[in-house]
């Protein structure tokens, strides 16, 4: 008997383990770069970072925070500046580089900060206004979307680097 129950609970016990569904495998997060595209909203932002070459760089190791302007965000500004900053590599880059800050700084830590150097390698002004945050002038208007190497906030206007 007891040669039986140990048989029986043996082929329960593999039963078991083969009826059982496979784990399937965690999807691979996406990085910044993937993650913008995939939103749909910054279509204008991943044509400016192709144009400036740094698609590469934001699918890079990181962490990176990403302070994301929105096509609208894009339309805001005035006419023909787009065109022009598309048509100047080094300035598109410095202004897309004043857009992102080095390290994974989620929305709660931002609120602790009056201001965040950039990789650009000037700093933004970050203020809490009324329950909402202020980078320079921009709103943040959603936070904290998780990427494999960094993070992104949107933000509602292009903040444009100090002049030097």
């Amino acid at each position: 008997m007891k040669k039986t129950l140990t048989a029986t609970v043996a082929a329960l016990a593999l039963a078991v383990s083969v009826a059982a569904p496979a784990r399937a495998a965690e999807p691979k997060a996406k990085d910044i770069v993937d993650t913008a595209v995939a939103a749909g909203s910054f279509n204008t932002l991943a044509t400016a970072l192709k144009a400036a070459g740094l698609v590469d760089t934001l699918k890079g190791k990181g962490p990176f925070t990403v302070f994301a302007p929105t096509d609208d965000a894009f339309k805001k500004l005035p006419a023909g500046t787009l065109e022009k900053l598309l048509a100047d590599k080094a300035q598109l880059t410095k202004v897309l580089t004043y857009h992102v800050v080095s390290g994974k700084v989620m929305a709660a830590d931002v609120v602790k900060l009056k201001e965040a150097k950039t990789v650009e390698g000037s700093m933004v002004k970050i203020t809490v206004v009324k329950g909402g945050v202020k980078v320079n002038d921009a709103n943040v208007v959603k936070t904290d979307i998780g990427a494999s190497n960094g993070v992104i906030h949107v933000i509602d206007s292009v903040i444009l680097p100090p002049a030097k």
